[in-house]
């Protein structure tokens, strides 16, 4: 099929009509060729999306991370960028499509795309969530079941269906003031005769504090069952996975769980790149389609895995959600253009937005379901560590706590019941595999955990799912990272000791390398190594986060060793070994007993919100008292930064368990 773009610029009545040059781009993807004409100087990631296929744009199409990579088999391109690419590479005809420009008719090879494989643990398999021992649905819920019966229409009483229906609501459940949308307005008629005027309205109203006045959410014919499922949803979108719960909120009961990796991660791997693409034209739109595409296919796959005795659930029954993410997810989830929040002074267009419908956001749920988009705190503190908080029980703290969210951002809380302070820093996605030659999510094949003996330093390791290994995960990279620093094949640099005896340790393309597994042993065929550039990259992004929490308790002067926990936020932190973690100078020095991995602490939030409005208006004076700290503005951090840029530290004293682990490898040698 051949499909045609044509931008051409409007002439003005004297100029002369230039003509544009259209060419013939031909793709083959799995062996099926596809082919669009464009104009020159037309990028090839566009023409490749013109012509319907996805090509990966992890770095949000800067040319840095080279997973766009396409071969040019016939014609030539012009490249802006060849970062990433190998001399080798480009005399193969290798280009970056988001940084090269069709100037003629060419023909171009897409290489298998990745395939995202969820690692079922983190789906299927879920945690058991305890329904909160307080919870009572007929005074907790802002939303709720009323049957109405209303007198039906005669010659005599010419009262038109609307006010009918107002003047039930005053009489039968005491509410005087109703308001209802245009859509429900339409259909009205017909369910009331549909129900021989018996109906079931679900409402929302404001609770406590006024119970007379309510909005329609949905009118149902006939009474139903008090006691039938009303179904709500708690969203935790993610840099990297949305996590949806499917919620009976008569029970309280998490009837359902779903996650699936955020669409936008094609686009963009961390939230500046996204914020990035989003800015480019349509990018923001295609931003929010992604999410909500993500979102609506975990709805649905949730509604598919309950059973329940009224029949069939469909995602047009829920009619509330609660939505947790940070402050960049949430303002492209709702179509807002997020440019100012990577641009100094770093200011949001809304931290606390407004309540909004099914309709409103673009979810498949019912059009007027009640969505609350939860409150953040700043640019990078957003709604999903206000309700992290909540879950956690920081705010209730009686001793100082430390809260850390480990992933692209590295959010940080610090305080207690009677003061919170807050900072994020921008590790970046070296810890999801990004940035790293041959880093990978963690999915079926990825090298979770790895061994290297001191005498032989011979690695052995375990690969999610079993099988020959693809690459190495963020858990796999941590645990590499410590076992190769402990072991003597990196210093505390991050050098790798070209010195060392094995035939592990080599020059590569990008500098000095270790051979983890061998091509014979791997899926591919081709060596997995980690390198010198992928150890900076880790470097940085736990010098960040370790960074961030120390400075947080200088500027409010804690001593970091005497917080009585350290709690761990975020899906990634429950794969994380502590000593690992430790050795590499990732986590603070302290015995183990007091870290606490509490997983999804974002989704556990919302889901609390979603039940409780006790609990949502808690969430809204958490991120009011919040302090927030901006890093950027602080000269300490950068200080503490680069000290942390060494294994563990520059400051080994900050490490005694590190240091003695060392010492104790210098006597096994």
């Amino acid at each position: 099929m051949l499909r045609s773009a044509c931008f051409v610029g409007r002439q003005t009545e004297h100029a002369p009509r230039t003509k544009v040059m259209q060419h013939t781009v031909s793709f083959t993807l799995d062996d099926k060729p596809t082919a669009v004409i464009v104009p020159t100087n037309t990028l090839l990631a566009d023409a490749a999306h013109l012509a319907g296929i996805d090509i990966g744009q992890p770095c949000g199409g800067q040319g840095r991370c080279g997973r766009c990579a396409v071969q040019v088999t016939e014609g030539s391109v012009k490249r802006r960028s060849t970062l990433r690419l190998s001399p080798v590479d480009i005399e193969q005809g290798y280009a970056l499509a988001c940084q090269s420009i069709v100037e003629g008719d060419i023909a171009i090879y897409v290489p298998p795309q990745e395939k995202i494989e969820r690692r079922l643990t983190t789906d299927r398999v879920v945690a058991e969530v305890t329904v909160p021992a307080d919870y009572e649905y007929s005074f907790a819920q802002t939303v709720r079941r009323l049957h109405l019966t209303l007198n039906p229409p005669s010659m005599d009483d010419q009262t038109d269906d609307w006010a009918r229906l107002q003047t039930a609501f005053r009489l039968q459940h005491q509410i005087e003031r109703l308001t209802c949308s245009v859509g429900l307005l339409r259909k009205m008629g017909y369910v009331l005769r549909e129900g021989d005027w018996k109906v079931t309205a679900i409402i929302e109203t404001n609770q406590p504090a006024d119970q007379m006045t309510a909005r329609l959410i949905d009118l149902r014919p006939s009474h139903e069952d008090e006691y039938a499922p009303l179904w709500g949803s708690a969203i935790d979108i993610g840099t990297t996975t949305v996590t949806l719960w499917l919620v009976d909120l008569v029970t309280g009961q998490v009837r359902a769980q779903a996650a699936e990796y955020n669409g936008q991660i094609a686009r963009g791997e961390d939230v500046v790149s996204r914020i990035i693409f989003a800015a480019k034209n349509g990018g923001g739109g295609e931003m929010r389609q992604r999410v909500l595409e993500t979102i609506n296919s975990l709805l649905e796959l949730a509604c598919k895995r309950v059973k329940s005795p009224q029949g069939k659930v469909t995602p047009d029954q829920v009619i509330k959600a609660t939505i947790a993410g940070n402050s960049t997810m949430m303002h492209l989830l709702l179509g807002i253009p997020a440019s100012s929040i990577r641009l100094s002074p770093f200011i949001t267009t809304v931290n606390h937005p407004p309540s909004m419908t099914g309709r409103d956001v673009g979810l498949n749920a019912c059009p007027e379901a009640v969505v609350d988009c939860l409150p953040g705190v700043a640019s990078y503190v957003g709604a999903d560590i206000t309700s992290g908080v909540l879950s956690s029980g920081l705010d209730g703290a009686e001793n100082v706590t430390l809260f850390l969210d480990v992933g692209t951002n590295g959010e940080t809380v610090l305080g207690n019941r009677d003061w919170l302070v807050t900072c994020a820093c921008s590790a970046g996605p070296a810890f999801e595999g990004a940035g790293v030659v041959n880093g990978m999510r963690a999915t079926q094949g990825a090298i979770e955990e790895v061994w290297i003996n001191s005498e032989t330093l011979e690695p052995t390791y375990r690969v999610i799912g079993g099988g020959k290994p693809k690459g190495i995960c963020g858990s796999g990279l941590i645990s590499l990272l410590s076992e190769a620093f402990i072991t003597g094949v990196v210093d505390k640099g991050g050098n790798v000791n070209v010195a060392a005896s094995s035939s592990r340790v080599r020059e590569g393309a990008h500098g000095r390398e270790y051979v983890v597994a061998w091509g014979h042993e791997s899926d591919s065929g081709e060596d997995i190594v980690i390198t010198r550039v992928d150890i900076d990259n880790l470097l940085r992004a736990k010098a960040a986060i370790y960074a961030g929490f120390t400075v947080l308790a200088e500027n409010v002067g804690i001593p970091l060793e005497t917080t009585d926990k350290v709690l761990i936020g975020g899906s990634f932190g429950k794969y994380i070994n502590v000593e690992k973690a430790v050795q590499i100078g990732l986590l603070p020095d302290m015995d183990w007993s007091r870290f606490e991995f509490l997983g999804n602490t974002s989704v556990k939030g919302a889901y609390l919100a979603l039940l409780d409005w006790r609990k949502r208006e808690r969430i809204t004076e958490i991120a009011k008292r919040m302090t927030y700290v901006e890093l950027s503005a602080d000269n300490s951090f950068y200080e503490a930064f680069t000290s942390a840029l060494f294994l563990p530290h520059t400051d080994l004293s900050k490490f005694p368990s590190v240091a003695e682990a060392l010492e104790s490898k210098k006597v096994d040698r």
